[in-house]
Order: structure tokens, then sequence, then C-alpha cells
């Protein structure tokens, strides 16, 4: 068994402003890294609009075509952008979490990483925000659900920022349990304890500004990794976010990238023990270049690793 990559050129078309930290760049950067490993190379296809209302409305996507610029760029609100290559991109993304998902639970491979952009964590049901348009992973995770039949599938979520759109999302989806660790404060502001979800399904990990690699290893073998022992899933879905490094500038926790080894190679054990290794990764954040090449590469050896 192997790895798969699945990205697309489309993901290079999403354009922001000149200084704006989600850049086309940042993709550049990871696949860069990643030549010369040995993966299984995929092209993302589109999302069908189906899958898409899996967990997103009509309108909404109505919405955002209504958005798209013909030229030039627009902005959706503080932080979030479109430009004609964007919905293409956003469409490649959500498409090659779909592809990911039909591919690791077939056999095909092993497991799978998406290194697409834009971003998807912080996409709510009806709301694009913080760089994000659609929500990937818990699109993985219907899909799983809904057109494979499993029973349970567990989302976790490590980028620094809260997945406030993951677990909008999968809120009231009783067979999917979403852990997410994040910096508090920090924005969305959202990602305290106590927001658990409608079924008791969702671990928020809240972790303090300057907290180091040693913190996260303590609160994930103390708190996450036996809640996923418990819940027993099927697949493990991964929001793999690289922006807890100590060098990323959006945010202060203090993660080496060994720290995102450590924990990707746990996850891969702990799918190993529950659900045959079966683990899809998808990009999220990451703002520093090569802090944010060098951990995604270290996270996808990891996964190599484990496929083989």
């Amino acid at each position: 068994m192997t790895t798969a990559l699945l990205t697309h050129a489309d993901c290079l078309s999403h354009k922001t402003p000149p200084g704006h930290p989600e850049q086309v760049a940042r993709l550049e950067h990871v696949l860069h890294a990643l030549e010369g490993l040995d993966l299984q190379r995929v092209t993302a296809p589109m999302a069908a609009e189906d899958d898409l209302l899996r967990i997103h409305p009509a309108r909404y996507l109505d919405d955002l075509r209504r958005a798209l610029p013909g030229e030039g760029i627009k902005q959706l609100d503080s932080d979030t952008w479109m430009s004609p290559g964007s919905l293409d991109a956003a469409f490649r993304g959500a498409g090659a979490a779909v592809r990911a998902v039909d591919m690791v639970l077939n056999g095909d491979v092993g497991n799978a990483f998406c290194a697409t952009r834009p971003p998807g964590h912080h996409a709510e049901t009806e709301t694009s925000m913080g760089f994000c348009l659609f929500g990937n992973a818990a699109l993985a995770a219907k899909h799983a659900l809904d057109h494979h039949g499993l029973k349970l599938v567990a989302v976790v979520d490590f980028d620094v920022h809260h997945g406030n759109g993951t677990q909008d999302l999968l809120w009231d989806e009783k067979r999917a349990l979403v852990i997410t660790s994040q910096q508090m404060p920090l924005w969305p502001g959202t990602g305290d304890p106590e927001e658990d979800g409608a079924h008791g399904n969702v671990m928020n990990l809240p972790l303090a500004p300057e907290s180091t690699g040693a913190a996260m290893r303590d609160v994930y073998s103390e708190q996450a990794f036996p809640r996923l022992r418990a819940f027993k899933p099927e697949l493990i879905i991964l929001s793999a976010g690289f922006d807890a490094h100590k060098d990323d500038p959006l945010a202060q926790l203090q993660w080496e990238t060994e720290d995102f080894r450590w924990l990707t190679a746990q996850l891969c054990a702990l799918a190993q023990d529950l659900c045959q290794g079966r683990i899809v990764s998808t990009l999220e954040g990451g703002y520093d270049l090569n802090a944010l090449a060098e951990a995604a590469k270290a996270h996808v050896e990891e996964l190599i690793k484990a496929a083989t």
C-alpha cells in the first residue's frame, strides 16, 4: 500500500492580495517539499455539486457563484477573497477530499494527503470566512458516512486556529467525533471546551499562547487519544494545519517540526489499531513558507511510513 497525494494546478489560480498570508506560494512550497517522496500522485477532480450539498445549501453555492469576479479580486469579508479562479480551486479541494475518501475506503491506497487551497475548516454552513470557502474535512466525513455507509468517523484538527467551520458543519452529526486543538485566545474566538456538540460529539482542546509541543503531547495523550480509542472510528480525517509552528507569524504556539511528526505518527498508530490505518489528511493553515514546507513534509513522511 502507498500514500496518495491529491492536488491540482487549479489550486494555484486562487489569488489573494499582495501580502496576504494565504498565498499561492504556500502550495508551491508544499509541493516542492514533497517532490521525490514515494507517493501515488492523483489529479484532484472537481467536486460534484451533490457532494457539496451534503454540507452546504444550494443558496450558499449560488451566492459564491454570484460573488465570483470576472477579473481582479473581490473581498468577501475582512480576510477572505475571491479571484476568477477561486471557485475552481475550491471545487478541486472539495473534490480531492471526496476522492481521497474513496481511494482509502476502497483499499486503493493506505492513506491520503490533499495538498489543495483555499483551506476549509473555517467555512461554516452558509458563511465563508478565515480564507475558507468549502468545509473540506466535514465534507470528507459526510461522504464517508452517507456514501460509503460508515457508522463512525473522527475528524482531528491540529491547526492553530479553531476549526469553527468543521464544528458548525458536524455539530448535529452524532456519527462524527470532532477533536480540535487550538491556541486560545486567538481568532476566531471559538473553541471553548463547553462547545461540545449536540450529542457530546465535539472535543475542544484549547492551548495557551507560547505553549510548546510538550504541552500538546500531554493534551493529546491524556485527552484526545483516549477519546478516539473509546469512539472507535472507521476512518480518521485530519485537518492538517501547520501554523502552530514556532515560526508562524499568525499565532504564538511554539511547536517544532518534530512535534508535527510525533503527532502524525501517533495518529497513524491509532488508526492502525482502530480502522486499518485509514486516514485522509487535508491541508489547512501554515503561513511561514519554510516552516510550512518542512512540517508538511514531516507529516507526509509519517503517512508514507504508516502506509507501507
